[in-house]
């Protein structure tokens, strides 16, 4: 796309037209963090603005949150998306803990735009969250709005080639090999231009302090 198209994309990239993520089982994440906090559905509907028969289908597999939708959680809950995505806190293992993954034996996340696989997603209390992710999406504008989330994160190309498109700077293109490090709550969103959908590697961790 060239930079007139770039930022009619982005203006275009609220538009709402089809559900955007769907963290790894957010419903029984969501009725855990309510659960724990001895919240209603009337309560989480007052803090997120979300309708209490929205939370219910959610909670309940019914149906798939947008990202705006999810968005509304994390502010109105005080949580960050790595919380979404962990199991809730057990007996903490400081020291000596491990988690294998064997090859394509993560938990798959599909989303319109991604498939995910997240790894190492047995330990509880994690610092960080690392996925596999194919990059579906082939154009800017297949996203209804930037991806964000609280901290920082790390990217690394495994196969094929994308564009990183984020909100303070121009696309750049990563090939097999190149990694980069960024803010993850900047807008940021990726595209596959390779011939075979690209294959990346994903760190996530919250910001320090929190």
């Amino acid at each position: 796309m060239n930079g007139n198209q770039d930022q009619d994309a982005a203006l275009r990239i609220a538009s709402g037209r089809k559900p955007f993520v769907e963290p790894l089982r957010l419903g029984e994440r969501l009725r855990e963090i309510r659960q724990a906090n001895d919240w209603t559905l009337s309560d989480v509907s007052q803090r997120t603005g979300l309708a209490r028969s929205t939370l219910s289908k959610i909670e309940n597999g019914q149906t798939s949150p947008t990202f705006a939708a999810v968005q509304k959680l994390i502010g109105g809950l005080g949580i960050d998306l790595p919380q979404l995505l962990s199991q809730p806190p057990g007996k903490a293992r400081t020291m000596g803990r491990r988690d294998l993954t064997r090859s394509g034996a993560g938990q798959l996340h599909p989303t319109p735009t991604y498939e995910h696989e997240l790894l190492s997603c047995e330990m509880a209390q994690k610092r960080m969250i690392p996925f596999k992710t194919v990059v579906r999406a082939r154009r800017f504008d297949d996203f209804q709005q930037w991806v964000r989330h609280d901290g920082e994160e790390f990217l690394m190309i495994l196969e094929g080639e994308v564009h990183l498109y984020s909100e303070f700077y121009e696309p750049v293109l990563l090939v097999k090999g190149d990694s980069i490090y960024f803010d993850s709550d900047m807008g940021h969103a990726l595209v596959s231009v390779s011939a075979e959908d690209a294959i990346v590697l994903s760190v996530c961790t919250p910001r320090a302090g929190h």
